[in-house]
């Protein structure tokens, strides 16, 4: 399902009773964050908000609207996020692939078969004005950060070499009325585009734009390789091509355009209230200058916040996990499942159920999940059997507790770090931990006979579920 404008997913989400309005003035300097952090740990996520009166603003802010696995589904047009999964893994069993690089490369080839390539060439209304960065409801989400952040942006850039485009989604931290930092991190695209720019000695030019169909933020955050086109996988999951004027979908609430300067030297951006729970400290980034910001005389401001799980982050990664599972199970027919716990902040841990074949096969999934994409952040991957549910953190600890013997069953290495960790001792580079959790097999090193799990008699539950039922 394709929704046309951002207040028409406000409006399928207030049918639903899925949203709420708070009409008193709301300051967005921290006061509009103690309220969506309360909803946001709320049983289920709590609601989505709509701040109407934001102080300062004449424009209306929503956050929280993929706070919950209901709201995740209802922003991608869909009733369960399983649909997706399937249809995509229906798609790849065309042409199994052989390799996790042919996975990606086959999922584009799908995502094109199926009305997902944008549509250039049309027109932004008229109806946009121009303005400022001091109109926008703006928040300053946490009392240590430095300032006023963009939360939700879609960052639009293309490849200097190429002209291929990516939809990134990066922080932008407000210095004034026209000027942002822009928070691409060292192993995103977007990050990419401007190194090559650099060495080009060329100003880069930048797009950023907010609103529109709900679908588009979550494609900016995906895990997608460098190469594919987020406006082609918005395309493929709302069944409808996206109508782009230049880079810019037709129905965004707002667009800012401007540009990088290569002969700028970086600043020093932050610090900022993180998805890790902590204060991510100041680092150099170069600075967005706004030649033109324009909205909708309509438009609403879509913001988030992160911070300490569990928050609206976490629903918005989940879904990733779900959708792109296929790929994973292509790559790796013994893994059941996957789930990145809220707690795990999406990178720290990371559990995995396979169907154990032979000795060490866990640590066999391991390193290559390291090897696959933004799953070589993951600081800690704990792998099961496939007899265990990865969502219940329950069970999870259990098989993790009774499971293992420390000296055996725990390999450590290194590699690639989540540039926000601030625990590693280089930005940028850590350690990892793999853990296996499954029963051991013979010829595993240092292994007495593995005793069975206890459990009950199938025959007997079918019994007490029999006597159950006459009780009533």
């Amino acid at each position: 399902m394709a929704y046309e404008s951002q207040r028409e997913f406000v409006a399928t989400l207030e049918a639903a009773g899925e949203l709420k309005r708070v009409s008193v003035e709301v300051d967005p300097v921290l006061e509009i964050t103690e309220f969506a952090d309360r909803e946001m740990k709320s049983p289920g996520g709590g609601k989505a908000l709509l701040f109407e009166k934001c102080k300062g603003s004449n424009f209306p802010l929503l956050i929280n609207a993929y706070g919950s696995t209901k709201r995740m589904a209802m922003a991608l047009g869909v009733g369960d996020i399983e649909e997706i999964a399937r249809e995509l893994e229906s798609l790849l069993k065309a042409k199994p692939p052989t390799s996790f690089k042919e996975a990606m490369s086959l999922l584009g080839t799908a995502m094109e078969l199926r009305h997902a390539k944008p549509k250039s060439g049309g027109v932004l209304s008229s109806q946009f004005s121009v303005l400022s960065l001091k109109d926008l409801p703006i928040q300053k989400c946490w009392p240590g950060d430095a300032g006023r952040f963009i939360t939700l942006p879609l960052v639009i850039t293309r490849d200097p070499d190429t002209g291929a485009r990516n939809v990134g989604m990066y922080r932008m931290q407000v210095i004034d009325d026209r000027t942002t930092f822009m928070h691409w991190q060292l192993h995103k695209t977007g990050a990419r585009h401007w190194r090559r720019y650099c060495e080009l000695k060329q100003r880069m030019p930048v797009t950023v734009a907010l609103g529109g169909d709900p679908v588009y933020a979550f494609c900016a955050s995906a895990p997608l390789p460098d190469g594919i086109d987020e406006f082609q996988l918005a395309g493929f999951l709302r069944k409808k091509s996206v109508e782009l004027s230049g880079d810019v979908p037709l129905d965004c609430d707002f667009v800012l355009e401007g540009y990088v300067d290569p002969n700028e030297p970086p600043a020093m951006e932050g610090p900022f209230g993180d998805h890790t729970g902590y204060y991510t400290a100041p680092e150099p980034y170069p600075k967005f200058h706004i030649e033109r910001i324009a909205a909708r005389s309509d438009a609403i401001y879509p913001s988030t916040i992160v911070g300490i799980p569990p928050m609206e982050d976490f629903y918005m990664g989940t879904a990733s996990v779900r959708i792109f599972l296929p790929v994973f199970k292509m790559t790796f027919n013994e893994i059941v499942d996957i789930a990145l716990l809220a707690e795990g902040v999406f990178h720290n841990l990371v559990v995995v159920s396979i169907k154990k074949q032979f000795p060490y096969h866990a640590m066999k999934v391991m390193h290559g999940l390291w090897g696959m994409g933004q799953m070589m952040f993951s600081k800690i991957i704990v792998v099961v059997d496939a007899d265990v549910n990865v969502h219940d953190t329950r069970e999870v600890l259990f098989r993790l507790c009774a499971n293992i013997d420390p000296q055996r069953d725990l390999v450590f290495t290194k590699g690639p770090a989540d540039v926000l960790d601030h625990a590693t001792p280089a930005i940028g580079f850590g350690s990892k931990l793999g853990i296996d959790a499954t029963h051991k097999l013979p010829g595993e090193k240092d292994c007495r006979p593995w005793p069975p799990l206890v459990a009950m008699d199938d025959a007997v539950k079918k019994r007490v579920d029999a006597l159950l039922r006459r009780l009533g």
